[in-house]
């Protein structure tokens, strides 16, 4: 059985999902968390259903058998679509949130009736997807936008140089991507008819905020899912009396298990390098894994 000093998982396609382990951590600091980024078989969003779904189970297996994880949080929008409800039926005992674009805290603010929506095909195809909009689609007015090759875009940006500041949008990869799928949307602002809202419906895409914030102005909302994210995986936590509760250390006592592990399938300089850049994390927290 599970106990509350065990670490919590996550996991996503690749180093998107720091974006929720960011949110994690800061929701729950006494808290263990073991991240596995799936990099090489990266971007999920582009690949079929069946694949991300063997890709879930396997992982989900892994971080129960050599990590004994208490709960899994799949950071990831197209995992969550093609598999979580698997998961969820094969595994009830083990305390699992999944990702979804947030289009309901979007209805909340939008004020116009327009929301703009961002998305990997994989998750804005998924049937899961589908039934969202469909229940809500009377409820405004919105525009999906997939966004193909932009999550990898941006796990391949970590290891780049910070554009230089007042540089414009469209001098790297990211930018000129966004610049791509913004300008395909129509118009973002606050007057009547424009999308005053825009779901940022994969996780990666909040590493993008300045240049998303660049193409659509000031004064439009961002609506991501790391903190909500967050708030429901303590509330989970505690409802099954799994919270970490944080004892005094005697002298004697072998020193703690390190807070963090980042764990990757793929190249593990990237993963170094997004735990540097996004985290603030050494490298020492990184290492390599293969999970079959």
């Amino acid at each position: 059985m599970p106990q509350a000093s065990f670490p919590i998982g996550v996991f996503d396609s690749g180093v998107g999902g720091l974006s929720v382990l960011r949110a994690l951590l800061a929701a729950m600091p006494h808290e263990r968390f073991v991240y596995l980024a799936d990099s090489a078989n990266a971007p999920y969003g582009e690949r079929g259903d069946v694949f991300v779904a063997a890709r879930t189970h396997a992982i989900t297996q892994y971080l129960r058998e050599q990590h004994h994880i208490k709960a899994l949080v799949v950071a990831c929008n197209t995992a969550t679509a093609a598999a979580i409800h698997e998961v969820r039926s094969s595994r009830p005992d083990l305390p699992l949130v999944g990702l979804e674009p947030a289009i309901k805290p979007a209805l909340a603010v939008t004020k116009t009736g327009h929301v703009g929506v961002i998305g990997t095909r994989g998750t804005l195809t998924s049937a899961k997807f589908g039934k969202l909009m469909a229940s809500l689609n009377e409820q405004a007015h919105f525009v999906v936008q997939p966004c193909d090759g932009l999550a990898h875009a941006i796990e391949r940006s970590v290891a780049l140089p910070v554009a230089a500041p007042g540089s414009p949008v469209d001098a790297t990869e990211t930018g000129a991507l966004c610049a791509r799928y913004i300008q395909a949307m129509g118009s973002f602002g606050t007057a009547p008819g424009q999308m005053d809202t825009l779901v940022l419906g994969c996780t990666h895409y909040i590493f993008v905020a300045h240049e998303l914030r660049a193409l659509v102005g000031p004064d439009v909302q961002f609506i991501e899912t790391g903190e909500p994210v967050a708030r429901q995986t303590r509330r989970l936590l505690d409802t099954a009396g799994l919270l970490h509760q944080p004892a005094h250390a005697e002298a004697d006592e072998p020193p703690a298990p390190p807070r963090v592990q980042l764990l990757t399938t793929g190249p593990v300089a990237m993963l170094e390098a997004a735990a540097q850049r996004w985290l603030d994390l050494p490298a020492s927290c990184c290492r390599s894994v293969q999970v079959p």
